[in-house]
Order: structure tokens, then C-alpha cells, then sequence
């Protein structure tokens, strides 16, 4: 981490100059200078004066949490094919199942389905991309056609088969993560 040019970032976002910082921190404006340049080093007492001025403090300040990904592009898709079901799971969003829901493309060939899923906690939701589907919920049969979606608690047993004799893709959201 270069300090320096944090403090530097940190100065500019509050519209100080360095003369204004200095003065607040009762440090000279050569010495502010030489701080975001990284030719010194603080003493913990000064950093923690100059973050006090910043508004912050040395934990927040060297807290380096990455900013959370909020674009995922082709190359972050994970794919997993199960040839002898006849179906494709198109991971869109990586890590999801760490998440409060979970997305997925689902691709179903002609007769390929979804083995029947436990009564679990959650919901889910999908929206038909392309071709048509059954959705059963418990003993209840339903058609999806492209276009259309379904939404339901997850708290009965349920699968999904593609209805049709062409390629079905769907989008999938299941909260909390289950797939």
C-alpha cells in the first residue's frame, strides 16, 4: 500500500490543499509533500492525526476490502453439461451459492429435464428464453412458454422437463443459493 498516495486520494476527495491540511494537522506544507510522494514515513501519531482531519481513522484506512464485482462477462461463466439428463447449467454469476440468490442459465435439449429437487427453504423464479417447459410443483404440471415465467416457494418437490422438440433456455433464480 503506498500511504502517501492514499492520503493524497483521501485529501483530494475532502477539497483541501496541502497548505490546508498542514495547518489542520500542525505540520509544515513540505512535509504533507513529501508524505504523498512516499519520500517519508509517518510516526502512528501523525497518521493517526492526519486521518483524524480526513475523517477517518488508521483501521478504515487500511481496511483494503476489494470493491465487490457487480459485471460478470462470458468468460466469467461457469459451465457444467450432464449429457445423460440432456441439460447445461450456465453459472452466470460466479460464487453465487456464497450469495443471497443464485442465477443460472439453464439449457434443456428435447426430452432433457431437471431431476426432481427436495422441498427446500427459499423461492424461485424463472423466466423462459426460448422454447417451452414443464414445471412441476408437487402434483401440479405447468407449461412455460417463451416469454412467460414462473415464481414459487420451493417448499414442495419439483423439477423441470423441456416441453418441446427444440433447445429451452431459461433464467433461473433460486434464493437462498441451490443449485
Amino acid at each position: 500500500m503506498q500511504i502517501g498516495a492514499k492520503i493524497k486520494r483521501m485529501r483530494l476527495e475532502y477539497g483541501l490543499t496541502q497548505q490546508e491540511l498542514a495547518d489542520r494537522c500542525e505540520l509544515t506544507k513540505g512535509y504533507i509533500s513529501q508524505l504523498e510522494r512516499d519520500l517519508t514515513s509517518p510516526s502512528i501519531a501523525t497518521l493517526k492525526d492526519i486521518l483524524e482531519c480526513l475523517g477517518s481513522s488508521i483501521p478504515e484506512f487500511f481496511n483494503e476490502q476489494k470493491d465487490e464485482q457487480v459485471v460478470f462477462k462470458e468468460k466469467d461463466v461457469f459451465v457444467k453439461e450432464v449429457e445423460d439428463k440432456g441439460y447445461r447449467i450456465n453459472w452466470i454469476v460466479p460464487n453465487a451459492q456464497k450469495k443471497d440468490m443464485e442465477p443460472i442459465i439453464l439449457e434443456l435439449n428435447e426430452n432433457g429435464e431437471i431431476e426432481e429437487d427436495d422441498p427446500h427453504s427459499g423461492e424461485e423464479f424463472g423466466y423462459v428464453l426460448s422454447g417451452s417447459i414443464i414445471l412441476t410443483l408437487g402434483k401440479e404440471r405447468y407449461k412455460v412458454k417463451k416469454g412467460e415465467c414462473f415464481h414459487y416457494k420451493a417448499n414442495q418437490a419439483h423439477s423441470i422437463k423441456n416441453a418441446g422438440k427444440r433447445l429451452a433456455q431459461l433464467l433461473w433464480i433460486s434464493t437462498p443459493p441451490n443449485f
